[in-house]
């Protein structure tokens, strides 16, 4: 893992089964250092990434961590059969101040856009895209007892959006998927992976 990944962080979503060590779980994360943000959200897949995580949850813990690693020492830790995402920020596009709460991270993945002109036309369109305060290009790492089916063949093209907004999750929603078909009018290949709505901020 690169020292560059562990400096930007990233996101964590673990199942919560509201079960002992799902209780527990937070409550640590609570009280981390490692631990900037803490939300309760609900997780929506898209149907062309369900195939790849028949096993996902509905709900899901959302943290936004510095370390990576200690992340995950602590998720393996514990003994669950629904896999947790862990989502690593390579190269952060940008990260500005936000005039509403955070309500909204939509996740998704590029197809073939993994050029150099490809990810500056992404990161221009989302640039310019006001409600988006904080977007990142990362890699996936699936935490799991068992390693799925069908390997997730994207993980290294991860785009991150996170909104700042009043709104309702649909219209943050509707709002994340016009940005993405914007970029795949320009040819690249940009789909959804998991929609997280923020139902309560922990921390």
């Amino acid at each position: 893992m690169s020292e560059k990944s562990q400096n930007l962080g990233g996101y964590v979503c673990a199942p919560y089964l509201h079960d002992h060590d799902s209780i527990e779980l937070k409550d640590s994360w609570v009280s981390s250092k490692n631990i900037e943000s803490l939300y309760f959200v609900t997780a929506t897949f898209s149907e062309d990434s369900k195939p790849y995580f028949t096993t996902s949850s509905n709900h899901y813990i959302l943290a936004k961590y510095k370390d990576p690693e200690k992340i995950s020492k602590e998720i393996i830790s514990i003994d669950s059969d629904k896999p947790s995402f862990l989502f690593n920020i390579d190269d952060s596009i940008f990260d500005r101040p936000f005039t509403e709460k955070t309500n909204f991270i939509s996740i998704y993945y590029l197809e073939y856009g993994d050029s150099k002109s490809d990810l500056r036309d992404v990161s221009a369109h989302i640039a310019r895209r006001e409600k988006v305060y904080r977007a990142g290009f990362g890699n996936l790492t699936l935490l799991s007892k068992e390693s799925p089916k069908f390997a997730f063949p994207y993980s290294d093209h991860i785009v991150m959006l996170e909104i700042s907004s009043d709104k309702s999750h649909q219209s943050d929603n509707k709002y994340c998927e016009q940005t993405r078909r914007d970029i795949c009018r320009k040819g690249i290949v940009m789909n959804n992976l998991v929609s997280l709505s923020i139902l309560e901020t922990m921390k």
